[in-house]
């Protein structure tokens, strides 16, 4: 994350790693999701056309 936050903002009850790595997981699944899914317009343009 780009914006560090000082501890007293992160409750008791938050786990910061936690959301850190829930977050990092998210945008590494967004980027390969959207890698996937141009490759797969760009098959189905050389091979369907």
């Amino acid at each position: 994350m780009t914006d560090v936050k000082p501890d007293s903002v992160w409750g008791a009850e938050m786990d910061k790693a936690e959301h850190e790595q829930t977050f990092d997981g998210f945008v590494a699944a967004t980027k390969y999701g959207t890698i996937a899914c141009v490759v797969i317009l760009v098959l189905m343009a050389v091979f369907l056309l």
